[in-house]
């Protein structure tokens, strides 16, 4: 099985978070709580139905990663994009995506 975390986008400014071990929605994907069984995937996507119906988050998602020499890598471009920051100048204090982080 493919190791997975869970993501979503604060409500009050759209910058992508994901869970943390502590259950806390935290900016950083390289902190995020990884499942790597089935179980744990049911748990972070009923976590996840919890906080959007609290709301708390938005666009909540279960998605695919690859650790890497001990760095979390999404499988696909759009979650890259979205672990990294935007593509160009978003919001104070976010930088734009490394183009090598964000090459497939």
């Amino acid at each position: 099985m493919v190791d997975k975390v869970l993501t979503a986008n604060r409500l009050t400014d759209g910058i992508a978070v994901w869970l943390d071990a502590n259950g806390a929605w935290v900016t950083s994907l390289q902190d995020a709580l990884i499942a790597r069984h089935a179980e744990a995937v049911t748990a972070l996507e009923e976590i996840g139905k919890k906080a959007y119906a609290d709301n708390k988050v938005v666009d909540v998602n279960v998605i695919e990663v690859q650790e890497t020499n001990g760095v979390l890598w999404p499988l696909r471009l759009r979650e890259r994009i979205r672990a990294q920051g935007p593509t160009m100048e978003y919001a104070p204090g976010y930088k734009p995506a490394d183009p090598e982080f964000i090459a497939v």
